[in-house]
């Protein structure tokens, strides 16, 4: 079919994009880059080991430096355990099985440690992913084989634009009192769906909460497995614990991002070491590491007897090892059969231990971030899909211009959206903003539906406040600055800065360290959070309530909200260049993170070259929000 061949094509051109990227950064750089970037942990130490399935050894590792440095290694993914020893390219491959904090376990093929592990200067290196390209692919073609055919294909169809969805209005609804009327609409129209269902939830509106009773009323509805995706570890973890505290058996596979001992109850690691035939296991394994520390006795270079002895040691120790995965298959089954909810990644949920389970509804939230073929994983297990999201919001990353115009930008979440309108319930009564503060947003990307609920409508921080200022810096000579691929903007930082600190002696006068509000300062570009964030830590004033400020990119603040949000829009230009300012989705995510004040500080000669902008400006005029920063530099 045409419509899975061009995504093949799409992630291809994807794939290969990415690839190269990654072998720019690889080939060129230092260990020391290598962590910096969050590709490799650098030093690490030697924790313990054990038997793994089949032929493999489980290294657990920690780094010992470095601890507070963002990173990419995660559950699943492909990496390299290394020497940085004497100049030597020693290393070994595997699979990281766990990671938690700052200690992970990896898996590789060897029955023991080589010497040079114990040479000290190990670290870990990120290799590229290759499975979840391999994994969307193989989705992809098992989709497009599968589409045609009556009754297995029909979901397919349907989510192509081949078929249109259907409803059985027979469904017997039931009243939920803690939600509104269109959630409880929304909820109404997921137990209904045969095959497809839409919560279109724009910020503060509730979404997490309504597909959590959602989920609640489906497995009531047919006590049915189901499955809940998300193209974020966090967004699982949201979920996961929602669904648990409502009561619900929930089967978190995977490692959680956040580690609480709530979450990892759920996880399958914590399910199995309390399962009643975990002791078999630990028996099992005492054994094989008997076998292998035995084995261990006799060096590589010993006689021909020796090398024989040893090698009958560790082929012992794997026949047991095979019996303690026979017997961790049959505790896995045991608890996927037991479990109401499986939560996982798009990728994750195609992870072994539940890769041949198939659910009766699949749930993926945060579904206007997430890459279509990663869709299509969980999509082929069910017989029915809910998309729950916004596709106004930040869209999936692309890593490919090319793959990005040719459509791959584009989620299965907006396609259903525009093809099945009947199929789709906008949340439309918000509980985080203030009106002028929703107003833009809803005209721009929800046709004026937005409704803010009479607990935020009105609220300020003060009682003469204003909910909106956006302070233009149109001939202050506050120019812009290109550093490499981001820009920054020294003069406009330094403004902000000085306008926080006289809102934070405001509010120093109102309220108490304890109740004092929260504050985001955004900006889209990364040179200008670091030129924010230095001159924030020569502010003595402004640091007495560092636990109440938080500094960084727009993208790093989805799903959060503070009181008050500074944006630093940071481009100022002769041109009228506004770079990827002219994702306005970018932008509806940092208007909307604030509850009762929004600031935003730019340059109205650059940013009105752009309509979107032009229209916000003449917004803040109409309400009142309007000032140029010379009423400040002249004060």
């Amino acid at each position: 079919m045409d419509y899975f061949r061009k995504l093949l094509d799409l992630l291809k051109t994807e794939r290969e994009e990415d690839l190269r990227s990654y072998r720019q950064l690889i080939e060129n750089s230092s260990v020391i880059d290598r962590r910096t970037a969050g590709l490799a942990w650098y030093p690490i130490a030697i924790r313990g080991s054990e038997a793994g399935k089949g032929d493999y050894l489980t290294v657990e590792v920690e780094r010992t430096t470095h601890q507070d440095v963002n990173h990419q290694l995660r559950f699943g993914v492909s990496a390299v355990l290394f020497s940085n020893h004497d100049a030597k390219n020693d290393r070994l491959e595997g699979i990281i099985t766990y990671q938690s904090n700052n200690t992970l376990k990896i898996s590789l093929r060897v029955d023991e440690l080589p010497d040079w592990a114990s040479d000290g200067k190990l670290g870990i290196d990120l290799l590229f992913d290759d499975t979840s390209y391999d994994e969307m692919q193989n989705a992809l073609k098992t989709a497009a084989g599968i589409v045609e055919k009556r009754e297995e294909g029909r979901l397919a169809r349907i989510l192509t634009g081949e078929q249109s969805p259907t409803f059985d209005n027979s469904v017997v609804h039931y009243k939920i009192p803690s939600l509104n009327t269109v959630q409880q609409l929304a909820v109404e129209k997921i137990l209904s769906a045969n095959e497809v269902a839409i919560v279109h939830g724009p910020p503060g509106t509730g979404k997490t909460t309504t597909l959590v009773q959602a989920i609640k009323a489906l497995t009531k509805q047919n006590n049915k497995k189901i499955l809940v995706v998300a193209p974020s570890n966090t967004a699982v973890d949201l979920l996961s614990e929602k669904l648990s505290e409502e009561g619900l058996n929930v089967l978190r596979v995977g490692n959680p991002a956040k580690v609480s001992d709530r979450l990892m109850a759920l996880t399958l690691d914590s399910k199995m070491s309390e399962h009643s035939s975990m002791k078999v296991i630990k028996s099992l394994k005492r054994q094989a590491n008997e076998f292998r520390n035995m084995a261990q006795k006799y060096k590589r270079n010993f006689g021909k007897a020796e090398r024989e002895q040893r090698k009958a040691l560790f082929d012992e120790a794997r026949k047991i090892m095979n019996e303690v995965g026979k017997t961790e298959q049959y505790i896995i089954d045991d608890l996927i059969a037991k479990a109401q909810v499986i939560a996982a990644t798009p990728v994750g949920s195609n992870h072994y231990t539940v890769r041949n389970v198939s659910y009766d509804t699949v749930v993926i939230d945060e579904a206007g971030q997430a890459l279509e073929p990663a869709c299509w994983i969980p999509v082929l297990k069910a017989r029915k899909v809910v998309f729950a999201g916004d596709h106004c919001q930040l869209s999936p990353t692309v890593k490919s211009n090319e793959a990005a115009r040719g459509g791959l930008s584009t989620t299965l979440l907006e396609k259903c959206v525009q093809l099945y309108p009947d199929a789709t319930v906008l949340l439309e009564e918000q509980y985080r903003m203030h009106n002028d503060i929703m107003g833009y947003s809803s005209k721009v990307f929800y046709n004026n539906k937005l409704k803010a609920h009479a607990s935020v409508a009105d609220s300020l921080l003060l009682g003469n406040d204003k909910a909106v200022s956006f302070i233009d810096t149109a001939g202050c000579g506050f120019d812009e600055k290109r550093e490499g691929t981001s820009t920054s903007n020294e003069e406009e930082a330094i403004f902000l800065i000085k306008h926080l600190t006289q809102l934070v002696r405001e509010l120093d006068l109102h309220y108490t360290e304890q109740n004092f509000p929260s504050i985001a300062v955004i900006s889209p570009y990364k040179q200008q959070i670091h030129v924010l964030y230095e001159l924030f830590e020569q502010s003595d004033e402004l640091k007495k309530y560092r636990n109440k400020i938080s500094i960084n990119t727009i993208d790093s603040f989805q799903g959060q909200e503070r009181d008050v949000v500074y944006i630093s829009m940071t481009r100022s230009n002769i041109d009228g260049e506004i770079g990827f300012l002219s994702d306005i989705r970018r932008m509806n995510v940092a208007m909307t993170r604030a509850k009762k004040k929004l600031v935003i500080i730019g340059d109205s000669s650059t940013l009105s070259q752009m309509d979107f902008y032009a229209g916000f400006i003449e917004y803040a005029e109409q309400i009142n929000a309007y000032q140029s920063a010379w009423e400040f530099v002249e004060d």
